[in-house]
């Protein structure tokens, strides 16, 4: 089991040193990745009465290619990850140049994890069709895949016309891991046919393990093995206290699941980056002695 690290988007403030300290802190601390979730642009709830959405504009969040690219040269092993980009409100051979010069910079330790998005407002602020999304991702992951590992790319699709044309420099991963998130059946059978991995949304150990029934299934049905799809699940900490966090983490380990874990200390009180920090230190420690007294 590979243990990762949620970045706490939305609390830990602007201030880069903050930023700084808990990326080299995940990194010390020996978690083999760091997520992080993202949005582009947040409503103003004074201006459309009855928003619902779960964030408003009031909520932070970093460009998560620049967090990458300044991190990759704060940090050493731990890899980055999107959890996930609304690639469909997007221009794809961007996207495709963005991951690759983070992946570049960090010496091949990005993933991008892609999904079709909830926030219709956000779309129309970025000129994008929020009713095609779905569609459009599948798109995009062949035009992606095609800009990471091709010179010259000549791609015909519905939305996206490339001829003759490619990015420098090429990623060193050829091609960036693309894993879709979402608990939709739609997304759990892009997953299988087509992910390198699967962001399920929090799930319990039993949802998950019927979900990867069906991501399972779609990937068999793609001529795929099963195996071939990752699974990164969120190991939410709900509470301060850390015989909350033992016990979901032997929840999971007891589920006797082939996953990989990250912890995610969002939402759970902590009000400073130090406080975040240590948090993941804390929970490192006990996963570290949890993982070495179970049985084998």
């Amino acid at each position: 089991m590979r243990l990762g690290v949620l970045f706490p988007q939305t609390e830990i403030g602007d201030d880069p040193i903050a930023v700084r300290d808990f990326g080299q802190a995940a990194d010390d601390l020996g978690y083999t990745h760091l997520l992080t979730f993202e949005h582009v642009l947040g409503v103003d709830p004074t201006t459309r009465p009855g928003w619902d959405g779960y964030y408003s504009f009031d909520a932070q969040f970093h460009e998560p290619f620049v967090l990458f690219g300044y991190l990759a040269g704060l940090t050493t092993r731990i890899s980055f990850a999107t959890n996930v980009m609304v690639v469909p409100q997007r221009q794809t051979a961007l996207v495709a140049k963005q991951a690759a010069a983070v992946d570049v910079l960090s010496g091949g330790r990005l993933r991008l994890g892609v999904g079709v998005g909830w926030n219709g407002e956000e779309f129309a602020g970025l000129g994008a069709d929020f009713h095609t999304r779905g569609a459009r991702v599948d798109e995009q992951i062949g035009l992606l895949r095609a800009l990471w590992t091709q010179e010259s790319v000549t791609f015909e699709g519905r939305w996206e016309r490339v001829q003759g044309l490619g990015i420098r420099p090429l990623p060193i991963q050829r091609p960036i891991p693309v894993w879709i998130g979402g608990a939709s059946d739609i997304a759990l059978d892009r997953a299988g046919r087509i992910g390198d991995g699967w962001f399920p949304v929090a799930q319990s150990p039993d949802r998950l393990r019927r979900g990867l029934e069906r991501v399972h299934a779609a990937a068999r049905a793609a001529g795929r093995e099963p195996s071939d799809v990752g699974v990164d699940a969120m190991l939410w900490a709900r509470s301060p206290a850390e015989q909350t966090w033992r016990a979901e983490l032997e929840r999971w380990l007891q589920a006797g699941l082939d996953v990989d874990l990250t912890f995610a200390t969002l939402e759970t009180g902590f009000r400073n980056a130090s406080e975040h920090i240590d948090a993941i230190r804390r929970f490192k420690r006990l996963a570290d002695d949890l993982v070495a007294s179970s049985p084998r």
